[in-house]
C-alpha cells in the first residue's frame, strides 16, 4: 500500500477511524488543538461529542462501551484536563471497561520542565491502566493507536492512556495503517486447560446443591447463550452480581436475583448452603462476600475467569478454570449430565417468601406514606415492558434500581460497581444512548450525585440526545444517612441536602420535565416522560427516610442481612 506523507494529528484520526471508532467524546484545549482542527475535516467520518467536564466525557465513553460492546474512546487536553479524566480511568479499570483515553501534552523538548499544563499522566495513570504510553513522535502514531485498542479490548478488557507530545501531532509522517492482534508476552486469554474443565464438570454432575454466581464477565465475553445452556443442562439456580445483572434474564427460573450487601436474601443465604459454589467472570469482591472467613466454608468452589489474577485472589477455589468464558462453559457444557435440583431449587422459595413479606412488599405496594423508590422503578420497568437499559448513578438510587429493575436484553445494566462514583451517571447514559440509539436509556440517580455532573445537561442541549432522567429525590445523602442510621446513632452530619429546582435547571438547557409529589401523579408522569421526544427529567419527591433492605452490615457474613 502506498504511503502517504501527513501530520501526527491526522494519522491519529485516521487510526481511529482504521480501528472502526465512530464516535468520541472529549473536550479541547491548547495541547489537543491539532488534533481538533484536524477534526473539524473529518466531521462525516468521526462523531465527536462535546462534553461539559473531562469526567463527563470518560463516563460517556464507559456507558458507550458497556452496552456497544466496543472501545469507548476520550479525547482531552494536557494539565487538568488529563486529571480531571484520571476518576473515569480509575472506574474503568475496577470494571473492566475497554476504553482508549487520548490526552494532548507539551512538546517532547518541554518534557520535565514544568511547562504550563504538563503533568505526568503516564506516571499517574500506570496503576490504574492496562496500558499507558507518551507518543513523542508521529511514526510512532499508527502502533500505538492499534496496540492500544488491542489491549483495551482484549482478554479483561481495560482503559489504555495514550499521552500525545504536541510536536507529534504537527510532525509530518508517512502513514499506513497497522493491525495489532499480538503483543509478545501478553496472554488475553489463558489456554484452556481441559482437566481442569473435567474436574469442574466432575464436581458439578455430583453436586447435589449447586450454586452458580454469574458476574460481568458474561456480558463481556458475549457468552449469555453459553451461560444459558450450561445452567440449564446442570439445572443450577444462579445470583448475579450488580454488574452481571443482565447477563441472565430477570424472569428466567434459574436467576434467584442479585448477591451482595443490598442482593436478595435467598441468593446469599443459599450461597453458605450449595455444595458446589460456581463463580463465573466474577472476582468475589467484598460485597458480594462479605466476611471472607465465614463464606461458603461447606462448598467445593469453582472458579471461572479469564485473569489469572483474580484466582484465588480472595476466594481459594478447589478447581480455577481459566480461559475466555464463551469457549469454557461451552467446553464444560458438554462434559455435563442432563440433571435436575427440584428439591434443592425448591428451598429457595422460603427465603424468596420471606423477603417479599418483610421487605418488597412494603417498598413496592406501600399503603400510604410518601413515595418510595422502589415504586418508582418498578413503574419505570413496566412501562418499557424490562426492555430499556437502566444506567445508574451511585447510593440508594443504585441498590433500589439494582433490586427493581427487570431485564430481558443482555447488555442493559451499566453502572458503576468497583469505583462507586457519584457523578456517573448522566455522563454514562449520554454514552449509552449513543451506543444504543435504538433503545430506552432510563438514568436513576440522586440529588447528591445529579448535582456532581449536572454541567452534563449541556451535553444533552447540544447533541439533542435522548436520556430518560429520574431523579429520586429525598434531600439527603441517602446512603450515607442510612449508615449514620444504622451505626452512628442516628447522627446525620452533612447528609441532609438543601437544592435546588431542578425542573428549572432542566429548563435551563431546554430538557423538559415533570416534578411528582403524590403518588397518584406517578403513573401519568411516566407515560408523559416515555412519549415525549427527546430527554426528561422526571423528579420524584421520595420517603427521606427510607432504607434499602435487606442489607449485610459491612464486615458481617453473608447470612446475616437486615431486614428492616
Amino acid at each position: 500500500m502506498e504511503k502517504q506523507l501527513i501530520t501526527g494529528s491526522e494519522a491519529l484520526i485516521r487510526s481511529l477511524i482504521h480501528e472502526g471508532v465512530k464516535t468520541v467524546f472529549g473536550y479541547p484545549g491548547g495541547a489537543i488543538m491539532p488534533v481538533y482542527d484536524c477534526l473539524y475535516d473529518y466531521k462525516e467520518k468521526l462523531n465527536h461529542v462535546l462534553v461539559r467536564h473531562e469526567q463527563g466525557a470518560t463516563h460517556a465513553a464507559q456507558g458507550y462501551a458497556r452496552v456497544s460492546g466496543e472501545v469507548g474512546v476520550c479525547l482531552v487536553t494536557s494539565g487538568p484536563g488529563a486529571t480531571n479524566a484520571v476518576t473515569g480511568i480509575g472506574d474503568a479499570i475496577l470494571d473492566s471497561t475497554p476504553m482508549v483515553v487520548i490526552a494532548g501534552q507539551v512538546v517532547a523538548s518541554l518534557l520535565g520542565s514544568d511547562a504550563f499544563q504538563e503533568i505526568d499522566l503516564v506516571s499517574i495513570t500506570q496503576p490504574i491502566t492496562k496500558w499507558s504510553y507518551q507518543i513523542r513522535r508521529a511514526e510512532d502514531i499508527p502502533w500505538a493507536v492499534a496496540r492500544a485498542f488491542y489491549i483495551a479490548r482484549s482478554g479483561r478488557p481495560g482503559p489504555v492512556v495514550l499521552d500525545f507530545a504536541k510536536n507529534a501531532q504537527f510532525e509530518k509522517v508517512e502513514y499506513a495503517p497497522c493491525k495489532l492482534d499480538y503483543i509478545r508476552s501478553y496472554v488475553p486469554a489463558p489456554e484452556v486447560n481441559m482437566d481442569a474443565i473435567a474436574q469442574a464438570a466432575e464436581l458439578i454432575n455430583s453436586a447435589k446443591r449447586p450454586l452458580a454466581l454469574v458476574g460481568q464477565g458474561v456480558e463481556l465475553g458475549g457468552a449469555q447463550e453459553e451461560l444459558l445452556d450450561f445452567l440449564e443442562k446442570a439445572d443450577i439456580p444462579a445470583g448475579c452480581t450488580l454488574l452481571g445483572l443482565s447477563a441472565l434474564a430477570s424472569g428466567h427460573p434459574l436467576n434467584k436475583g442479585m448477591l451482595g450487601m443490598h442482593g436478595n436474601l435467598a441468593p446469599n443465604i443459599k450461597t453458605n448452603e450449595c455444595d458446589v459454589l460456581i463463580g463465573i467472570g466474577m472476582r468475589f469482591d467484598d460485597r458480594v462476600t462479605g466476611n471472607l472467613k465465614t463464606y461458603a466454608k461447606q462448598a467445593k468452589i469453582i472458579h471461572f475467569d479469564i485473569d489469572p489474577v483474580e484466582v484465588d485472589k480472595n476466594v481459594k477455589s478447589d478447581v480455577a478454570v481459566l480461559g475466555d468464558c464463551k469457549e469454557t462453559l461451552t467446553a464444560i457444557t458438554k462434559l455435563l449430565k442432563k440433571n435436575t435440583h427440584r428439591e434443592w431449587r425448591d428451598s429457595f422459595k422460603e427465603h424468596e417468601e420471606k423477603e417479599y413479606n418483610q421487605v418488597i412488599e412494603k417498598e413496592l405496594n406501600p399503603i400510604e406514606g410518601p413515595i418510595t423508590m422502589g415504586e418508582v422503578v418498578n413503574a419505570v420497568t413496566e412501562a418499557t415492558n424490562n426492555e430499556a437499559v437502566l444506567v445508574t448513578d451511585v447510593g440508594q438510587n443504585q441498590m433500589v434500581a439494582a433490586r427493581y429493575f427487570r431485564f430481558t436484553k443482555k447488555r442493559s445494566m451499566v453502572t458503576s460497581g468497583g469505583l462507586g462514583t457519584m457523578g456517573f451517571g448522566l455522563p454514562a447514559a449520554i454514552g449509552a444512548a449513543f451506543g444504543a440509539p435504538g433503545r430506552t436509556v432510563c438514568l436513576f440517580c440522586g440529588d447528591g450525585g445529579l448535582q456532581m455532573t449536572i454541567q452534563e445537561f449541556g451535553t444533552i442541549m447540544e447533541t439533542g440526545i435522548n436520556v430518560k432522567i429520574i431523579l429520586l429525590n429525598n434531600d439527603f445523602l441517602g446512603m450515607v444517612r442510612q449508615w449514620q442510621e444504622l451505626f452512628f446513632q442516628e447522627r446525620y452530619s452533612n447528609t441532609p441536602m438543601i437544592n435546588p429546582d431542578f425542573i428549572m435547571i432542566a429548563a435551563a438547557y431546554g430538557i423538559k420535565g415533570h416534578k411528582v409529589v403524590q403518588r397518584a401523579d406517578l403513573s401519568g408522569a411516566i407515560e408523559e416522560m416515555l412519549t415525549t421526544p427527546g430527554s426528561f427529567l422526571l423528579e420524584v419527591a421520595v420517603r427521606k427516610d427510607g432504607m434499602v433492605y435487606p442489607m449485610i452490615p459491612a464486615g458481617e457474613t453473608v447470612t446475616n442481612m437486615l431486614l428492616g
